[in-house]
């Protein structure tokens, strides 16, 4: 599967932006999507996952109650709402797929996934 990631840019602190990321090449119905983010001179970190199913989320606790992740099977696509943005949120963002067989799962270590979308660039300015 291929992964495309959009929807970076540059934000003012506090504002919003939706990232999506668009599948390819097969459905995204058999994979947990996550979203991934490494920051310059910094390491890649976990974002947000989401199951097949859409009925589990995984966020990680820098995130939580401002990203929400979600998914469109139907359109092969995945999302990342981002608000109340801050400058520690200026990264490359990046999707990645992982096939599973429970449609709970969700993973967020980035050796578990299986495919990588090229990255979209999020620019905080405070």
């Amino acid at each position: 599967v291929q992964l495309q990631a959009s929807g970076g840019g540059l934000v003012q602190a506090g504002g919003s932006l939706r990232l999506s990321c668009v599948a390819s090449g097969s459905t995204i119905s058999r994979y947990c999507m996550g979203w991934f983010r490494q920051a310059p001179g910094k390491e890649r970190e976990f974002v947000a996952a989401i199951s097949v199913s859409g009925g589990s989320e995984r966020y990680a606790d820098s995130v939580k109650g401002r990203f929400t992740v979600s998914r469109d099977n139907a359109k092969n696509t995945a999302y990342l709402q981002l608000n109340s943005l801050k400058s520690e949120d200026t990264a490359i963002y990046s999707c990645a797929a992982k096939g599973v067989h429970y449609a709970y799962s969700v993973y967020d270590r980035s050796s578990e996934y299986d495919y990588w979308g090229q990255g979209t660039e999020v620019t905080v300015s405070s």
